[in-house]
């Protein structure tokens, strides 16, 4: 079902190795935290969420290519469990088998939630759930398909993403209100950060990355610093708008699901930019949830020996349940999904690439400095992240 290394490539796929291995990180960073953001910035203020988001950005380029040069040190493929494994022992495959289970089954939960309300706001008729189970079908199929057939369909919808993003921008900008870009709230500075953090997570896909680039992986730290900075600007740019339009009184008048950003934009701006929007959302959930079902099968099956099937049923039986279910709220599963699994993930990843700088069985194609002091620095932030986001359950 899936590419292994190397496996030589036909087609589209073959000529534009660096586009694609851009759309795969992209398709995993880039999804259901775009929507929660312009909630969570309107609380702190556009500024401060700026200046978050910024630092986060830059901390998970980092953690990217300590990732990325993981993989580039390993002969044999794992996912992110597997490299856990070899390099940190049975306690580090455990933590990261628990943040990347924990980490994906509540994005996968957001997408379908997501997809399902934002079609239902488009078409304005059916339920919800019946979109959901169209959405959770159609995604299932192209995952079944392979890495190959989704690193061009990322690739794709990442492009009309980007696209759709602008056309917002241009349409929206008169409508912005001043008074809420310049206002700020110093106390609710970190109420962002789970959701952005969320957003800003892809570290899964790195693998695939690889996997994607095949013969050519010394493209690898190319693809992983445009596929990281990418999102930070559109988050900002998105983030911007929409707050500006909306502002924090008006968010907190509506019911917890209608802060999703296209579901408010629908309701207090213009029929073309509410579908704009909900276009926005629609792209940006599908395509993450084809990279991070991926990834997750792919840890059933690399690292755990499961067979093909049973890494398809774990993956997509639990998020389609809890979404049919309706038993989860989505801008609270983004923001302590974000905060405790996104955190716990960063982490590890931090020490194995310590490890791995010292007991690789690969020369990698990059090679990063060390960055003890860096590498420290952020494992606090995101040990900080996860401890006040436990306090606030």
């Amino acid at each position: 079902m899936f590419k292994k290394r190397g496996e030589p490539e036909k087609g589209f796929l073959a000529k534009h190795k660096t586009l694609i291995g851009v759309g795969t990180l992209l398709g995993a960073i880039v999804g259901a935290g775009i929507l929660a953001i312009p909630y969570v910035m309107a609380q702190s203020g556009l500024l401060l969420g700026f200046i978050l988001t910024v630092i986060l950005g830059l901390s998970l380029l980092l953690v990217n290519l300590m990732a990325g040069e993981i993989v580039l040190r390993t002969k044999k493929q794992h996912q992110l469990t597997g490299y856990a494994e070899k390099y940190l022992g049975s306690w580090g495959k455990r933590l990261m088998t628990f943040s990347m289970v924990f980490s994906i089954y509540g994005a996968l939960t957001a997408y379908l939630i997501g997809l399902g309300e934002t079609l239902t706001a488009i078409f304005h008729w059916g339920n919800p759930l019946v979109y959901t189970v169209i959405c959770f079908a159609i995604g299932f199929f192209i995952i079944y398909k392979g890495v190959k057939v989704m690193g061009t369909v990322d690739f794709i919808l990442m492009g009309l993403l980007i696209v759709v993003i602008l056309s917002v921008t241009i349409v929206s900008y008169h409508n912005i209100n001043i008074d809420n870009v310049t206002a700020f709230n110093f106390a609710k500075f970190f109420a962002p950060y789970g959701v952005i953090l969320f957003a800003l997570m892809g570290i899964p896909a790195v693998p695939e990355v690889q996997e994607v680039l095949g013969q050519q992986k010394e493209k690898m730290k190319k693809v992983l610093i445009m596929g990281s900075l990418i999102p930070i600007v559109l988050y900002l740019l998105f983030a911007g708008i929409v707050v500006g339009i909306i502002g924090l009184d008006n968010f907190q008048i509506l019911e917890p699901n209608q802060r999703i950003a296209t579901v408010a934009l629908s309701i207090y701006s213009s029929p073309i930019l509410g579908i704009f929007a909900n276009l926005i959302a629609i792209l940006a959930m599908f395509t993450s949830f084809l990279t991070l079902g991926t990834a997750l099968i792919e840890m059933y099956e690399y690292d755990y020996l499961f067979s093909k099937t049973s890494a398809l049923l774990f993956t997509f039986s639990v998020p389609l349940l809890i979404a049919l279910l309706s038993l989860s709220n989505f801008i609270t599963v983004i923001a302590i999904t974000g905060a405790i699994a996104g955190g716990l993930e960063a982490i590890l990843i931090i020490f194995t690439f310590w490890k791995a700088r010292h007991y690789g069985d690969r020369v990698p194609e990059y090679s990063l400095k060390p960055h003890l002091f860096l590498g420290s620095l952020l494992i606090l932030l995101f040990g900080a992240g996860v401890l006040f986001e436990l306090l606030l359950i």
